[in-house]
């Protein structure tokens, strides 16, 4: 294959045109269904839900981030299910999670038949805070495992437990999207040379952030617009990686 190949199109439609054992790692930041305390504010854009008062900066909205959580919990475990199929033997699995939906991420990930390996908290120094008295919302969560056994990989390395990154307006393409820097850690994860799948590829961070890494990306997306610069991210990290 290319060294990336992004579809756009809904994930578990793209996942089921995909052959059995054909990718390396899943590593994928998919909608939350999160923000707010009460179902009315969990069902506001996530335009509204999720980027702070008084941001200058219009991002493009997403759509499928309002399911309550048990149905959010089995459309999880349904794609990734899927992803499991594609999936080589002793693949790793990254999904990113909030504080909310922690719980049904880690439940999601084994029902789907992988095997849970940790949590690497994403630390975030200008954290948005709650109020006096209260604890900063400061981390978000990369729930992390595999496809049955994981064999040591000398060509890996030991990787961190955690990543502390902050959130840079010029490094930021989507309303949820990841600094690079933090997917460039995470995709260590995946053998060089190997295949990382990511079925809500967003604005295209992860597959950046392979591309940057030497490894190859299969992605998928479904709002066009997103996609568009997801693609175009794609290719200018083509560009850099050979300059």
């Amino acid at each position: 294959m290319s060294s990336f190949q992004l579809h756009q199109g809904e994930a578990l439609s793209f996942l089921r045109t995909l052959p059995d054992a054909s990718v390396d790692a899943i590593i994928t930041d998919p909608p939350y269904s999160s923000g707010g305390l009460h179902t009315a504010q969990r069902q506001l854009s996530p335009t509204k839900k999720y980027v702070q008062t008084g941001t200058q900066r219009d991002y493009n909205t997403f759509s499928g981030d309002n399911r309550d959580q048990r149905s959010w919990t089995l459309w999880v475990t349904l794609w990734l299910s899927e992803c499991l199929r594609v999936a080589k033997p002793g693949s790793p699995v990254v999904l990113f999670t909030d504080w909310r939906q922690l719980p049904s991420t880690t439940d999601a990930m084994q029902t789907a038949g992988a095997t849970w390996r940790g949590i690497v908290p994403w630390l975030k120094p200008a954290g948005r805070p709650s109020g006096p008295g209260r604890f900063r919302n400061g981390a978000e969560y990369a729930v992390w495992g595999s496809k049955g056994d994981m064999p040591p990989r000398i060509e890996v390395g030991y990787l961190p437990g955690y990543h502390v990154e902050s959130i840079r307006q010029s490094d930021k393409h989507h309303v949820t999207g990841k600094p690079t820097e933090l997917m460039r850690t995470m995709v260590k994860v995946c053998s060089p040379g190997g295949v990382i799948l990511d079925p809500f590829a967003g604005s295209g961070t992860t597959g950046v952030a392979a591309l940057l890494e030497g490894r190859q990306f299969i992605g998928a997306e479904l709002d066009p617009t997103n996609c568009d610069i997801a693609m175009q991210r794609l290719a200018d990290a083509i560009t850099q990686k050979k300059e």
